[in-house]
């Protein structure tokens, strides 16, 4: 599949599409879901979970998750990760397997800064639900902000020409043969000059969260990808 997205949708829907694709495989890695027609109603009726009652209500208040499924998640996650957190070795491990024909250390670098949303090194059960339930439940504004923030790799709220080619380069880098056809090595640049003049609308050299927004939004294939996952658990 990655590979027809990539030859027809273009560079920037498949970076998109990783986001959640990725996601749902650390997901699935983690023994949190089985991707089998009847195996989350299996879980969630034979789910027996340890939990802080407290943070569990305060979660189902935060994400759009129900009481039932962040209990099959917080259950696989403590006994996958009984620290209560993942580190960025966990993130790079996961996406090795993911895309065995490329380096994806890079790639899942920055994705796993953009879970770890306060930056201490690590990404706890709660940054894990809240950043699932975005991507994969969340409305287009509030996927394209979390899309925008993977993008602004320093934080300073503007993706620059730069940042963006660091991103897809990591892309390309994951895909590694996967990419069809095979990819000319100035490949990501050129189609980061096409994407983000496209974006930069007011030709100040950097690109906004507004300017992020509406482009993403006025292209029908990035549109259609962020709908390829949803309600899968």
């Amino acid at each position: 599949m990655l590979s027809i997205v990539w030859e027809t949708e273009g560079l920037q829907t498949v970076g998109i599409v990783l986001i959640v694709c990725a996601s749902l495989k650390l997901l699935h890695l983690l023994g949190l879901i089985n991707f089998s027609e009847d195996s989350v109603e299996d879980e969630l009726e034979l789910s027996a979970v340890r939990h802080r009652p407290e943070g569990l209500e305060q979660l189902e208040a935060q994400t759009r998750f129900t009481r039932k499924e962040l209990q099959v998640l917080y259950r696989g996650f403590k006994n996958e990760c009984p620290s209560g957190v993942v580190n960025e070795d966990t993130f790079k491990d996961i996406y090795s397997q993911f895309f065995p024909q490329g380096d994806a250390s890079t790639y899942a670098h920055f994705l796993f800064n953009a879970f770890d949303t306060d930056h201490n090194g690590s990404v706890s059960f709660e940054d894990f639900v809240m950043g699932l339930s975005i991507l994969l439940r969340g409305s287009v504004q509030e996927k394209l902000n979390w899309a925008f923030n993977l993008y602004d790799i320093n934080k300073d709220g503007y993706i620059t020409k730069e940042e963006m080619l660091d991103i897809m380069k990591a892309i390309y880098d994951m895909m590694g043969k996967c990419t069809y056809p095979i990819l000319k090595e100035e490949a990501p640049r050129q189609h980061v000059e096409i994407f983000f003049q496209k974006m930069d609308k007011n030709k100040d050299g950097v690109v906004t969260i507004d300017e992020f927004i509406d482009c993403c939004q006025n292209d029908e294939n990035i549109m259609r990808s962020m709908q390829l996952f949803e309600n899968v658990i």
